[in-house]
């Protein structure tokens, strides 16, 4: 004998004298004209329906579950590491490429793994100055319009659908920030960083700009322009350190390490 199926039951209400459909689904209540001809299960069962639900935001919850679980699982192991920004647009005769190898070196040689954005130009000189030395390499790419492959000296690699999951795993799996001369993304990277330490959701987290003279004009719009008009406190402009000494670099995160509060 078959059973007849036993639909979510859908009940009705007179509100201003207009009696209105209204249904229970999961943690939802909805009525009138938003109450579906049938339930999730049918549809759900119904291997005849359209396969746009692939790019709708519930399913897109999930991928970005899948993305945290699965940096999550990558990275839980590593050793205590260092993320280094910088721009993928740095040619590899440029100084601020050898200043990349240098700091990806210093670090690896202090202990740190080295994570990048796994692209081209500082990242890559930072990844491979990290290899070189014998150290854990990291890089967590993103995807693009346009395409970057992941660079040649990366021993883990994962590529990204979210920045907002990238950035995670960039703050999370980090004993610091690094930043060399780079453009938008490092800026983003940046004060991402900066307001993670002002508001205290990260703690005993240095924050290192590599390179003076292109950093100082930046330093002084902080503090001439910010500061002088009440935007930030004094505390905060004391945030970051500006050097242009790899070995300082290390250095600083070293004793940032020593002073924080074991768990």
């Amino acid at each position: 004998m078959r059973l007849a199926p036993f639909p979510t039951p859908t009940v009705s209400v007179t509100v201003m004298n207009h009696t209105r459909p209204e249904r229970r689904q999961g943690p939802s209540l909805v009525r009138g004209g938003l109450v579906p001809e049938s339930t999730h299960d049918q549809r759900l069962l119904d291997r005849r329906g359209p396969t746009g639900w692939l790019h709708e935001d519930p399913w897109r919850v999930l991928r970005i579950q899948s993305e945290f679980v699965e940096g999550f699982g990558a990275l839980a192991d590593l050793p205590p590491a260092v993320t280094v920004f910088g721009s993928a647009r740095t040619g590899p005769d440029s100084p601020e490429y050898e200043l990349g190898v240098k700091v990806g070196s210093g670090l690896a040689k202090a202990g740190y793994a080295v994570i990048t954005g796994g692209g081209p130009g500082v990242m890559e000189a930072a990844n491979k100055g990290a290899l070189e030395a014998g150290g854990v390499s990291v890089g967590l790419g993103i995807e693009l319009p346009h395409e970057q492959r992941l660079n040649d000296y990366v021993d883990l690699g994962i590529e990204f659908r979210y920045f907002f999951v990238r950035k995670t795993m960039f703050v999370k799996y980090a004993s610091g920030f690094v930043a060399l001369p780079g453009g938008f993304g490092t800026l983003d990277e940046l004060f991402e960083a900066l307001t993670l330490v002002q508001t205290r959701k990260v703690t005993s987290f240095p924050v290192i700009m590599m390179g003076v003279s292109f950093w100082s004009p930046l330093i002084d719009w902080i503090r001439d322009t910010l500061l002088a008009t009440g935007k930030v406190s004094p505390q905060d402009a004391e945030l970051v350190s500006v050097t242009d000494d790899p070995d300082e670099a290390v250095r600083i995160i070293l004793e940032a390490d020593r002073r924080a509060p074991t768990q």
